[in-house]
């Protein structure tokens, strides 16, 4: 069994690959700037060798949509240098991030290429949209009297469950570098996720399919967030709305 590092550890994909290493019986160290055992800031690196120490995989899941994802990524990869015995960054991706021009993504994009050129060993997963963000996205829209979504764009959203399933299986000593795509199993506009979110809650709120404007929209309407040959996801977003209930 390894010593596995998880950063995010307490977040929506990072405590559900937590749970599945410990099922499998590695000792997982949780990182986070509050954990009694190892508080660890990524912005600033403190308290990243101790946690560092004597393990062999990192599975790096914590991430920020406000930014600094390349900072906490520049101290990982310092740590992990230091530390002499990680073999394995596993690193969670999103597809598109090097053909949506969406800041987020290039973000993101930016990590993938430092891991990439860290002289470490790499795993790189990509994975389309999780269920939750397609809820979220669709509840904050539903708060207003009508239900304004990004008209003509696709999402093929997948189950974190499932990610997390994968992300425990990439979770080894021996890295395998950029790992096929994972997408879930159904592609459909917004606005017919929306329905279908807005059904399952009782809302009779109407969705209304806005054109939109800039290159990220244009990305997306291009279907650059699509991984139509990697539908391997099997859990359904129906599926997942009557989990909700």
């Amino acid at each position: 069994m390894s010593t596995i590092l998880v950063t995010g550890g307490t977040g929506n994909l990072g405590a559900l690959v937590v749970d599945r290493l410990r099922a499998r019986g590695h000792e997982v160290r949780v990182l986070s700037r509050h954990s009694p055992e190892f508080p660890v800031d990524l912005r600033d690196g403190s308290g990243l060798d101790a946690a560092m120490a004597g393990a062999q995989v990192v599975v790096h899941c914590a991430s920020s949509p406000r930014g600094g994802d390349d900072l906490a990524a520049r101290h990982l990869i310092a740590a992990a240098r230091r530390s002499g015995t990680v073999t394995n960054v596993v690193y969670i991706s999103i597809v598109g991030v090097d053909v949506v021009p969406l800041g987020y993504y290039a973000v993101k994009r930016r990590v993938e290429r430092m891991l990439e050129d860290s002289g470490l060993g790499v795993t790189v997963l990509r994975t389309t949209q999780f269920h939750d963000l397609v809820a979220q996205v669709v509840a904050t829209a539903a708060k207003l009297p009508v239900v304004p979504l990004p008209g003509g764009v696709r999402v093929q959203p997948v189950a974190v469950e499932e990610v997390a399933d994968r992300l425990a299986e990439l979770a080894v000593p021996v890295p395998a570098g950029r790992v096929p795509d994972m997408g879930g199993p159904e592609t459909r506009t917004l606005a017919d996720w929306g329905r279908a979110y807005l059904a399952a809650t009782g809302s009779r709120r109407r969705v209304v399919p806005l054109p939109l404007a800039g290159k990220a929209y244009a990305g997306f309407r291009r279907g650059g967030n699509l991984a139509p040959g990697r539908a391997v996801g099997r859990i359904t977003f129906g599926e997942f709305l009557q989990r909700r209930k």
